[in-house]
């Protein structure tokens, strides 16, 4: 399986034999060239006023995003077993249900987007996601696993869906590549602390995964609310080959 994964890596070279750059991009460096406005560091440039607000807000619901997502995905099944004692065998079903339903949600919270609002297709996940979450307090393995399946439609599939339009429409064509990486794997470290902490007081103060579980979600989720809340609304917005930062 490890070895089946790397092979769509090995599309790169078709893309970089076939597949052309965007037209606005390549508008966009012919402008800098000509009117020699060159965008050299364009890591610094998403800092820079102007700019600043957009990158932090951005980076505070992805950094949500990834801590909610990780707090429960990441160690649901070590739940299951070590606190539950359930077998791999058991604990697969669930876990094979909620990837298939945040598949077909990141479609929907897609469209919700284009339909109505960007802000709002992120935010309504957010909040049902908070409501959701308390499902890990029940003794009934039937609920359980419903509220973790729905949790991946809203939670997973409400960041999966929009996330690509919505960073891409929030950063001008000059830093667009380098702040869309930026923000986006900034949030994946976040996420990635996540289960070692849990993991930590899990088994450092013996309370099992559940409330360390619980709290993550809830910090994630919340984060992923006021970020969003604090961000502009994008839908509509034509992307163009303006020279704006540099």
């Amino acid at each position: 399986m490890l070895w089946l994964g790397v092979l769509p890596a090995l599309s790169v070279f078709y893309v970089r034999k076939f597949v052309k750059e965007p037209p606005i991009w390549a508008e966009n460096r012919r402008r800098q060239r000509v009117e020699q406005r060159e965008m050299k560091v364009p890591l610094i440039a998403i800092f820079k006023r102007g700019m600043l607000s957009n990158t932090l807000t951005a980076s505070w619901f992805m950094a949500g995003g990834f801590v909610l997502y990780y707090s429960v995905q990441g160690l649901f099944p070590t739940h299951l077993q070590k606190d539950l004692g359930l077998s791999p065998a058991l604990l697969a079903t669930p876990i094979i249900l909620a990837n298939i339903v945040v598949l077909l949600a990141a479609g929907f919270w897609g469209w919700f987007a284009d339909r109505y609002s960007r802000r709002m297709s992120l935010i309504l996940p957010g909040l049902i996601t908070i409501s959701l979450t308390f499902y890990l307090l029940t003794g009934n393995l039937v609920l359980m696993f419903a509220g973790y399946v729905l949790m991946g439609a809203v939670g997973g599939g409400g960041m999966g869906g929009p996330i690509p339009a919505y960073l891409n429409e929030r950063f001008p064509t000059e830093i667009r590549a380098t702040a869309t990486a930026f923000v986006y794997h900034q949030g994946a470290i976040f996420g990635g602390i996540a289960p070692p902490i849990i993991t930590f007081f899990a088994s450092r103060y013996n309370i099992g995964f559940v409330y360390p579980m619980l709290i993550g979600s809830l910090i994630g989720a919340l984060s992923w609310v006021l970020g969003v809340a604090f961000s502009p609304e994008t839908k509509g917005k034509i992307l163009v080959a303006d020279l704006v930062v540099a």
